[in-house]
């Protein structure tokens, strides 16, 4: 996946016009008269009066919002209807800093709005608004209407309905059943006043004053606090964003397996980066749950240590090479090899033509000479400038880390950036044509995406064959609060092309030599559950070897409260079946709020 920060960023310059240009397009019926909250909000996620003028909404100010491109307020009816389908809250748009304060009783008219945060093309459900707004200040210092309480009980089991297969999936037009899906429950909820209590945090705070909770404490709940996303079916349907509608000095800086104690309350939101959100105006205090880094253990003298690590866009103007060098010696316990992701070239995203990552790379090596550990050598293959995708003049590649004391490459000329290697038979063994080389670099599956590199290494006279990966990210899928639903995975198809290749190359090794040791690892960018994994597997050419894990610790990434794995280490039968394969996740990041990579480190030790 892209970064957390380079995806945010450019979505939030995409965010950053008024409300109206993303607003889905209807026509304007006559104008309405005199209608309250619930009747504004409807019993379908859309409103019956969208497009329509209203007139003297009534509701009481439950939240002002001051800042960014979605300034306005939020109002509820005080006396609410018996229908639990149809919401008491709404948002009114003022597009510049709202006159009106918490507490007052005001009417409001204006045109009803279905706003697309992120935009249609997004596939986000809408946000119900009343926009260009005339409000009528009643009386001040009323009560705000008691926050509906979000919780175990309250929230349903079932994730969402399947979307309408005459509107193309989409769940916009079904009547809502919040006792029976958790989206129908909090859109229900949509503009209203909530709370939750005692939350544990599911996704650590990221540089957005973000936080994802759950209400639910036992639904998939990992052996260190998070909650695991173990199928397309999985969604977990307690998480629930946080974010603050006050100074964001003042927002939890928290870790996974903290909590938020006491009551969390505020309006309930829809964005782009989550979809419902519980924006507080009043946060729960922190209680930490004492999470701490983890450290694998060392490998033995007869055994291969194979690693790989997503460092995240690393460059040499980046200040976190100290970081990414402790954690290799110490929380990884210097590898033998290790693949890296996301090594970009000497001057970073400057696009310029430069393709070289030398710098880069050296710079990690004596980092890491300086943390105590080995002097590693290296290997890898320049991209063609601006051909493999991430953050743009950046070329981002994968790179071999070995040490040279416990494990030799073998240089094989011939490999570059366009030539495609290949497998040839010598002496009844397999062997690469050229050592690095690139795997089907001239193929479409690859486009605009990183190439994977494969070498040969030799441990105690044991060649192994390894295939750094780094395969298409998901960005362009639909969220999973999506209005269509289930949700189109549209990044899978180039995925599923980048897979096919990779097994058909490890199963041209294992063609040639049947006992060959074979690792194609890296940030597959998908689920050991997903259908890249199992055309990576194949009829046995692979395995994923976080598959030997228990399920509670099966997860390399942590997004919008789901603990996922995205990075993986596969290997062929040979290693499998030695009987002494030792596998670590080991999380050091994604939990984290102070992160060095949105990625955890993946650890493989054997015996060739």
């Amino acid at each position: 996946m892209p970064s957390k920060s380079s995806a945010r960023l450019a979505a939030l310059t995409v965010a950053a016009v008024c409300s109206a240009a993303s607003a889905v397009a209807l026509t304007s019926p006559a104008h309405a008269d005199s209608v309250r909250i619930h009747d504004v909000q409807g019993t379908t996620r859309i409103s019956p009066y969208a497009g329509q003028k209203v007139a003297d909404v009534p509701g009481i100010v439950t939240g002002t919002r001051t800042y960014g491109s979605s300034k306005g307020f939020w109002i509820q009816d005080a006396t609410p209807d018996d229908d639990p389908a149809t919401s008491e809250g709404v948002f009114v748009f003022t597009s510049s800093t709202p006159k009106v304060a918490v507490g007052d009783s005001v009417t409001v008219s204006g045109t009803v709005s279905e706003y697309v945060p992120g935009g249609t093309s997004s596939g986000n459900q809408s946000v119900t608004e009343i926009t260009k707004p005339t409000v009528t200040t009643v009386s001040t210092g009323n009560a705000v209407p008691a926050p509906t309480v979000i919780d175990a009980n309250s929230v349903p089991d079932e994730y969402t309905a399947a979307g309408d297969g005459a509107a193309n999936g989409s769940i916009n037009g079904l009547p809502l059943q919040p006792s029976t899906y958790a989206l129908d429950y909090y859109e229900s909820l949509e503009g209203m006043n909530v709370q939750v209590a005692d939350a544990r945090v599911v996704t650590a705070t990221d540089p957005y004053n973000e936080l994802w909770v759950t209400v639910k404490p036992h639904e998939n709940r990992t052996r260190r606090g998070g909650a695991l996303y173990g199928s397309y079916d999985s969604q977990n349907t307690g998480r629930l964003q946080v974010q603050s509608l006050g100074a964001t000095a003042d927002f939890p800086v928290a870790n996974v397996g903290d909590t938020l104690t006491g009551t969390t309350t505020g309006p309930m939101d829809y964005n782009q980066y989550g979809g419902y959100t519980l924006v507080a105006s009043r946060l729960g205090t922190l209680k930490s749950g004492g999470l701490q880094r983890e450290t694998t253990r060392k490998q033995s003298r007869g055994e291969l240590a194979v690693a790989t690590y997503n460092v995240e866009n690393l460059d040499p103007s980046d200040t976190t090479f100290a970081a990414h060098a402790a954690a290799i010696v110490n929380n990884l316990q210097a590898p033998d090899i290790v693949s890296l992701e996301e090594i970009q070239d000497n001057d970073g995203a400057t696009d310029d033509g430069v393709v070289d990552a030398s710098a880069t790379v050296n710079k990690l090596i004596d980092a890491i000479v300086a943390a105590g550990g080995p002097k590693y050598d290296w290997r890898s293959i320049d991209p063609v400038n601006d051909q493999d995708g991430g953050e743009p003049g950046g070329n981002i590649r994968q790179v071999f880390l070995f040490n040279p004391e416990r494990v030799s490459f073998t240089d094989r000329a011939g490999g570059d950036s366009t030539t495609a290697v290949g497998v040839t038979k010598v002496h009844g063994r397999a062997r690469l044509t050229a050592s690095p080389g690139r795997i089907e670099p001239a193929n479409d599956a690859w486009k605009s995406s990183r190439k994977p590199l494969a070498g040969e290494f030799v441990f105690r006279g044991r060649t192994v064959f390894v295939i750094a990966n780094h395969l298409n990210s998901k960005g362009g899928d639909q969220g999973l609060t999506s209005q269509y639903q289930p949700p189109t995975r549209s990044s899978e198809t180039q995925r599923h092309a980048q897979a096919t290749l990779v097994n058909a190359f490890v199963k041209s090794i294992l063609d040639v030599q049947k006992n060959a040791d074979v690792i194609a690892l890296g940030d597959m960018n998908d689920f050991d559950f997903s259908g890249t994994a199992q055309i990576l597997e194949g009829d046995g050419e692979l395995w994923s070897a976080i598959k030997s894990l228990p399920k509670s610790e099966r997860y390399t990434y942590d997004y919008q409260g789901n603990q996922q794995v995205l990075d993986q280490i596969m290997v062929s039968p040979s290693i499998r079946r030695g009987c002494d394969l030792d596998y670590d996740s080991v999380h050091i990041n994604s939990e984290f709020h102070d992160q060095i990579s949105d990625h955890d480190p993946q650890v493989l030790r054997f015996r060739p």
